[in-house]
């Protein structure tokens, strides 16, 4: 996309969102709108595909800090030039004559640069301006698509296939637009730059997509009946995409190169997963320690005990329990929990398993263990576990 391109077009509207709209409301708009008007929603309505490449289009450049910042400067250093005339009897004002700002910054072969106005906006944005005669390759859109993996497979890592919908070259012309057996022919409006100098307010001109061509550069005689000229399909595939160990559930990954394909030799664009991780009936997860809780019996609790517990994708481990263990205890098996990605402090160290004490109560005794339960507690009795409670009340603030 070129400097003129950014310049004639309000992304801000297209995302329906302030100028001074947060990242996260332009991520949130972006996503909404591009949910709505994708395509797989509506198959063959050309109108919904060109409301999402048109949102696509305006998110990969607000959505991005350093272009939204490149963005935001063009369009305020545009309004900030006003009326331009040159001078002397007959100019400024009514009957001035507007001249080409390309002229001022381009004259004798280039004094103030290398390609004239153009170029003092496309250098910031990387576009050729007025030098380039053939269109410029162009980055594929950015995707996103959900994937819902198992709850051992999140922390080992695993390899999933995704089908994909994105606009693509047409396959039947290989992007032309032109019939097969026909080829395009440059445009005579730009020959073939995809640009032409345009008015900007009356002002001054610069460089503007060309009307005629759409920027493309080519007129098509012959359309492709498939894409009716345009070049580009709805492309259906299916790709392998890798999910890192370690992924937590609702986290968004980025799978470089994985998206849309570029146009005009340019590179594909990135596809951005977010991975659902579907629950364990026996685990959990709390940051890069996993979870466990572990029934135990009353005389297990009371007297101690070394008990067996599962790991998850690892043989089991044994605990030991300590005499007068109280319910909701946890107990710690370290080396057994989230294996840490990244590259910062604690990276490729693994986390642990927590393994949380249930005491259990039968709900029904038969005689022999119910006889042994009352021996028990004639043998201890006289201790009250509530005096607390009633002694509470006689402290400085307590009820009266």
């Amino acid at each position: 996309m070129t400097s003129s391109d950014w310049a004639n077009k309000d992304f801000y509207r297209v995302l329906g969102v302030d100028k001074d709209a947060s990242a996260a409301d332009i991520k949130k708009a972006y996503r909404k709108l591009a949910r709505a008007s994708h395509p797989d929603s509506h198959p063959g309505d050309t109108a919904a595909e060109e409301r999402f490449k048109a949102v696509a289009e305006a998110y990969d450049v607000v959505g991005d800090p350093a272009k939204r910042r490149e963005y935001d400067e063009l369009r305020s250093g545009l309004g900030a030039f006003g009326p331009f005339t040159t001078g002397g009897p007959g100019a400024g004002g009514p009957g001035g004559t507007p001249f080409d700002l390309n002229d001022l910054f381009g004259q004798a072969g280039g004094r103030a640069g290398n390609g004239g106005f153009s170029d003092l906006f496309g250098g910031m944005f990387g576009g050729g301006g007025a030098r380039t005669r053939t269109a410029a390759p162009r980055r594929g859109a950015d995707l996103e698509t959900e994937a819902t993996i198992g709850f051992a497979d999140s922390i080992e890592g695993v390899t999933v296939s995704l089908r994909l919908s994105s606009d693509a070259p047409c396959p039947d012309c290989s992007g032309t637009g032109a019939r097969s057996g026909t080829v395009p022919r440059v445009c005579p409006d730009c020959e073939g730059a995809g640009m032409r100098a345009a008015s900007v307010g009356g002002a001054f001109t610069m460089n503007e997509t060309c009307p005629t061509c759409r920027g493309r550069g080519l007129l098509v005689d012959d359309p492709c009946p498939t894409c009716h000229g345009s070049g580009r399909a709805l492309s259906n595939r299916t790709i392998s995409a890798r999910i890192p160990a370690g992924v937590k559930d609702g986290q968004r990954i980025r799978l470089r190169g994985k998206g849309a394909p570029g146009e005009r030799g340019g590179p594909s664009g990135d596809l951005f997963v977010t991975v659902h991780v579907a629950d364990h009936p026996l685990f959990g997860r709390r940051g890069d320690n996993l979870t466990l809780s572990a029934p135990v019996s009353f005389d297990e609790a009371a007297l101690g005990a070394e008990i067996k517990v599962p790991t998850l994708g690892g043989a089991p481990v044994t605990l030991k329990i300590p005499p007068g263990t109280p319910n909701g205890r946890s107990f710690r098996v370290r080396g057994r929990g989230v294996r840490r990605g990244g590259s910062g402090t604690g990276a490729g160290s693994t986390g642990d398993l927590i393994v949380t004490v249930e005491v259990q109560v039968p709900a029904v005794l038969d005689a022999k263990a119910r006889k042994a339960v009352e021996a028990y507690r004639d043998a201890t009795g006289g201790s009250d576990l509530r005096a607390n409670l009633f002694d509470a009340r006689s402290r400085p603030g307590g009820a009266s």
